[in-house]
């Protein structure tokens, strides 16, 4: 009946993120409605009778699609086989706390992350790190999970590209599906660059329908890069929904062929594309074939958006810094 089976893993899976996301890749919305899945959640001991809760209402759901639920404290076990693991667990960001506070208090958690998908996960395991700071998280992971191919480790900036495009939908007062092609460059921070000189409107350039650069250039750009703490300070809590949205659409980015003439965002190990550093993580815009990814070439960038490249760039050199000395 069902072409493929698939396991996932997916850490922190008690948490805001996780239980909007098991729903969604039971049902299918992350591999099709052909591909049966396997999930195997990661959490922390004190939660577990939360995770079983979660579990009682995968299964009152009734889902066509899901074959099998483990549930485990251990890293090892719940990696086992693995052929994506989503890392979603991580000391969560609060109210005035920035990113670079949360550096060294999670590095440790993805080190030893790192150390048993390495050891247990399928090596063409594909890992997605949402946990932040999530480029240098990932960066971890790479650096620790050798025996996994470093391509098929990534960080998420799906987020940020939806924020974006909505922002701009709004202003152009046009639908969400009308615009395309805005890249999220570097760090998933206040630094990040969401690239709207590449950007269309219904086939027309973004600062052709806008008109409006001083908009794009400071309350556009401030809107994206500053939307997390936003709605930290309005709700109390980090972004739950948006997110388990966004790894949604990443992983049917990474997985499905991407229209010709569009791309998509995702934070990858640098081949060296745009003076980047090889092996850093780092935002690019990307196409996929269904099976293997690339970055987009041949972008051109003016000295604003280079200014801006500069900016994240030196942010995430920082970090790596600061957890790989």
């Amino acid at each position: 009946m069902y072409k493929r089976t698939i396991k996932v893993a997916v850490t922190g899976a008690a948490g805001q993120i996780g239980y909007a996301l098991l729903f969604r890749i039971a049902s299918g919305d992350m591999f099709g409605p052909e591909t049966a899945i396997e999930l195997s959640l990661l959490e922390l001991s004190q939660a577990m009778g939360s995770l079983k809760g979660v579990v009682l209402e995968l299964e009152d759901c009734a889902f066509p699609l899901l074959r099998k639920v483990l549930v485990s404290s251990d890293a090892g076990e719940a990696f086992d086989g693995a052929d994506w693991a989503i890392l979603v667990g991580a000391v969560p960001r609060k109210a005035g706390m920035e990113r670079k506070d949360l550096l060294m208090v999670n590095a440790q958690v993805f080190i030893e992350q790192a150390k048993a998908l390495s050891q247990c996960a399928k090596r063409t395991c594909r890992v997605l790190v949402v946990g932040n700071p999530c480029n240098t998280n990932a960066l971890i992971v790479k650096e620790g999970a050798k025996r996994l191919e470093a391509r098929n480790i990534f960080a998420m900036t799906m987020l940020d590209q939806n924020r974006a495009v909505a922002q701009i939908a709004m202003k152009a007062g046009v639908g969400v599906e009308a615009v395309e092609n805005i890249a999220i460059w570097g760090n998933h921070s206040a630094t990040q660059f969401p690239d709207y000189v590449h950007g269309k409107i219904s086939g027309r350039p973004v600062l052709e329908v806008i008109g409006d650069e001083a908009w794009l250039q400071t309350t556009f750009l401030e809107t994206v890069q500053r939307r997390g703490a936003e709605i930290i300070k309005m709700r109390g809590m980090s972004s739950a929904a948006s997110a388990a949205n966004a790894i949604i659409d990443t992983v049917r980015g990474l997985t499905t062929p991407t229209p010709p003439g569009r791309f998509f965002s995702v934070a990858a190990v640098s081949d060296g594309s745009y003076a980047v550093p090889e092996g850093l993580v780092y935002g690019f815009p990307v196409v996929s074939d269904g099976e293997r990814w690339s970055i987009v070439r041949g972008m051109e960038h003016n000295s604003f958006s280079k200014e801006k490249l500069m900016i994240t760039l030196q942010e995430l050199l920082q970090e790596r810094d600061a957890v790989l000395a």
